[in-house]
């Protein structure tokens, strides 16, 4: 039967991590990689029982790498702090893992609690995540935004929900997608993206139908409608700063990189 190590990674996740690693109980190890916090995450981490180490920050996919690496089993399951794996799919993992799976990468999909109840339209859901892998035959992979497992040949699903704790409130979420639309600038304007009149009129409308319409969020009432125009606005914001960008490119790459990168759980949920 293989064994299963989950994997988190950290940054000032005093808040999260106890409720985090509790939630994985059911695995044979928790392994914390912490990039320097100045509250009491590693401490909690310790008195449950995970393996912590500190690592200075070197982005999403390499810090998630490093975390399976320190695994002393094959089989991962990666989360993230404000992230919970619920009784159901603890279960579902162990039962898959109760003999050698026969795909070496498994989707989880993933549900977020916002504006007072668990979000399952819109871009929010399912939000399926490559989260089980055998580091073997996977590993992580992208650039400042939208990291991601690949593995070596097909993938699986599994069904029961993640739970995602992702925002504290409306005003939270705002602030995470300012500075995940700096990051989404950056890495569209090196891959050689460039935005015009077109993206920022056409964009943002198309984002809001399909949200509002196609993914379901009149079903949510004022919450669907909210968050419909929330994520419209998202991606208005992520085009008008790639336009900026191409401007003044210099002086504004030089910005980002003086300041730090929103900790992994400080990014919004959809893609």
């Amino acid at each position: 039967m293989p064994r299963v190590t989950v994997t988190i990674i950290t940054l000032n996740e005093a808040a999260h991590i106890a409720d985090a690693i509790d939630s994985a109980a059911w695995a044979d190890e928790v392994v914390v990689v912490d990039s320097g916090s100045t509250d009491d995450t590693l401490a909690i981490a310790g008195a449950k029982g995970a393996i912590t180490q500190t690592r200075a920050w070197t982005g999403y996919v390499d810090q998630k790498n490093f975390a399976a690496g320190l695994a002393s089993n094959d089989w991962i399951f990666s989360i993230d702090a404000d992230e919970r794996i619920p009784p159901a799919l603890a279960s579902e993992i162990r039962a898959l893992l109760s003999t050698e799976p026969s795909l070496p990468g498994y989707r989880v999909p993933r549900v977020t609690y916002h504006l007072g109840r668990w979000i399952r339209t819109t871009d929010f859901y399912p939000d399926y995540q490559m989260r089980l892998y055998d580091r073997r035959k996977a590993r992580w992979q992208g650039r400042h935004v939208h990291e991601s497992v690949t593995v070596d040949g097909a993938s699986g699903r599994l069904t029961v929900e993640l739970q995602h704790y992702s925002y504290r409130n409306l005003s939270d979420h705002l602030d995470r997608i300012n500075a995940y639309s700096t990051l989404a600038a950056k890495q569209m304007y090196e891959g050689g993206r460039r935005a015009n009149a077109f993206d920022l009129l056409a964009h943002p409308p198309a984002a809001f139908l399909r949200n509002y319409i196609l993914r379901r969020g009149f079903r949510e009432g004022m919450a669907g409608l909210t968050l419909s125009i929330v994520n419209a606005y998202s991606v208005f914001l992520k085009f008008a700063k790639l336009w900026e960008l191409q401007r003044t490119p210099n002086s504004q790459l030089a910005a980002h990189h003086a300041n730090p990168q929103p900790s992994h759980s400080e990014r919004p949920t959809y893609k």
